[in-house]
């Protein structure tokens, strides 16, 4: 791939600084895997591992002269994204000269953990609301003696499906202020909340409070990790979902959604206006978020949207919106999930507005969404089928290297295949120099057209990727085979880690806690919270 764009300016720590208090969009991307950004980072930073920078930037970072600054802690994987993205087309980018250990000597704080900015908005929400809580023990004896009681788990279906508490009932994000008055027709019910820890529990309980619902509304201390340290059962396998909206449900949400709009002035704009702002896009950031679920998504969305549901967007923003100071926004078709998110996001400190497409004359798209994956187009590569690359197995003369997420790895590769992180190219894959030709896979084997083309001289990829190969009927296999690589591209849960687990879930709920107090000193957040 050709990286070679304009020179590109290299910034101190006062510079970057400034670029986040002079009211223009900035996008700060730290060009790191997973796991040494959760170990340290700026607190604006987005992860953007250089190796999968192709996949990501363009949803990340959508206009193409805003300005950017790529860090890391002195890898050179900064510069090397920065070449690359301007060989891509953006025009305005710069790097962190020193990268972290520049912004620390500056006397900036320097952050550990995921998704930083929500975690801490949350747990500023609890300080400020004073948001109540249970203990695990208190619940449990609730539960046990059968009180007019109910759990609400607003994490995604998919977590909760994995690891839950006995009794709860699935009430992702924004869902869950959206179906309330069908799950709890009675006012006498107590509510509880829970996620996996903290953030989405004391969301979706305020939630239910600034609703003004007439319930007893508690977020559970600690969620299943609170839970499991007090010795209580997590189960798997859980599928309790919250019931379809009724008319009557639809219209207790759409009320409470009115007065939360009114209350914190929550713009509700129209076609037109959408429409301007989309022209506007090469002087202004736009985000179009659809926050409803991946099903209604899937059935037919505005074109152009993206999926993201409304409360795993307020749990990591970060993920969604790497442009500070952008404009968002927040689609679905009644009003009320949008607005909830949009309450939250507003909050943190983004130019939010929400769109109903209920009655617009709207473009539509159905299915999932797909991201645009850039420079596919010069990836000239030689492309091996799956049949093809079954027979050169056969035969001794290949060697497959896997450039899926390390999970996906290790549930099910090609049998014999290596994994390799692309941004470790090509250190790890000269150990291969001697076995054979060298063929490139990924999921969907995008990936590995860009990584092959990288290589010189170019590797094959599997055309279709690992998919192509399982749509062919040929076998998979689990494990750490032969892992090239660290699996530096995912940073594990607590609950995840084989060993001092409950040491892991506590040293995360502190973690979690401390927030609150640190943002009370950091200058560079954004959050303008609304008194209760």
């Amino acid at each position: 791939m050709n990286t070679m764009g304009k020179q590109i300016e290299q910034i101190d720590a006062q510079t970057l600084k400034s670029y986040f208090h002079d009211g223009g969009e900035v996008a700060l991307l730290d060009a790191r895997e997973e796991v040494p950004f959760d170990s340290r980072h700026i607190f604006m930073a987005s992860c953007v591992p250089i190796g999968r920078l192709e996949c990501l930037v363009d949803t990340l970072v959508p206009r193409r002269s805003v300005r950017v600054v790529w860090c890391d802690d002195g890898e050179g994987y900064a510069q090397l994204a920065a070449e690359r993205m301007s060989s891509l087309g953006w025009s305005d980018i710069h790097v962190l000269s020193e990268g972290l250990s520049r912004w620390e000597k500056a006397g900036h704080r320097i952050y550990s953990g995921m998704h930083v900015p929500s975690k801490a908005f949350a747990e500023l929400i609890e300080c400020d609301a004073g948001t109540p809580h249970i203990s695990a023990d208190e619940l449990k004896a609730m539960l046990d003696n059968k009180s007019d009681v109910v759990l609400f788990d607003t994490r995604t279906f998919e977590e909760y499906h994995g690891n839950s508490i006995p009794n709860a009932i699935s009430a992702p994000g924004a869902e869950l202020v959206y179906r309330f008055k069908d799950m709890v027709p009675s006012s006498e019910t107590k509510v509880v909340i829970n996620c996996g820890g903290r953030t989405r529990s004391i969301i979706g309980a305020e939630a239910l409070r600034v609703a003004g619902y007439p319930n007893d509304v508690v977020s559970l201390a600690n969620g299943t990790q609170g839970w499991h340290l007090a010795g209580y059962d997590i189960i798997d396998g859980a599928n309790r979902a919250a019931p379809e909206v009724s008319a009557n449900g639809l219209a207790v949400a759409k009320d409470a959604a009115k007065r939360v709009a009114k209350r914190a002035g929550i713009r509700a704009i129209d076609l037109a206006t959408l429409s301007n702002w989309r022209k506007e896009n090469e002087i202004r950031t736009l985000y179009l978020f659809d926050v409803r679920t991946a099903k209604e998504f899937e059935a037919g969305h505005l074109k152009g949207a993206k999926h993201i549901a409304g409360g795993q967007l307020v749990q990591e923003t970060d993920r969604h919106c790497a442009t500070w100071g952008a404009r968002v926004v927040l689609i679905d078709d009644t009003s009320v999930r949008a607005t909830f998110t949009a309450y939250w996001m507003k909050q943190m400190g983004w130019d939010v507005a929400t769109f109903s497409t209920d009655g617009k004359d709207i473009e539509i798209e159905t299915g999932i969404w797909s991201p645009n994956i850039l420079g596919l187009e010069d990836a000239g590569v030689n492309m091996i089928s799956a049949a093809e690359l079954r027979s050169s197995m056969d035969a001794g003369a290949v060697q497959v290297v896997d450039l899926a997420m390390s999970k996906e790895y290790l549930n099910g590769h090609i049998p014999g295949a290596a994994f390799a992180l692309r941004s470790q190219f090509p250190r790890v894959i000269g150990d291969l120099s001697n076995s054979g030709t060298l063929v490139l896979t990924s999921p969907d084997g995008k990936l590995a057209r860009l990584a092959a083309a990288q290589l010189t001289p170019p590797a094959k990829a599997l055309a279709g990727g690992t998919n192509a190969w399982v749509s062919a009927g040929f076998k998979v296999e689990a494990g750490p085979e032969r892992m090239l690589s660290e699996a530096l591209d995912i940073r594990l849960k607590a609950r995840e880690e084989e060993v001092n687990k409950e040491e892991a879930m506590k040293a995360y709920l502190n973690w979690e806690i401390d927030l609150a107090e640190q943002m009370r000193t950091e200058d560079d957040q954004r959050y303008d919270i609304i008194r209760r």
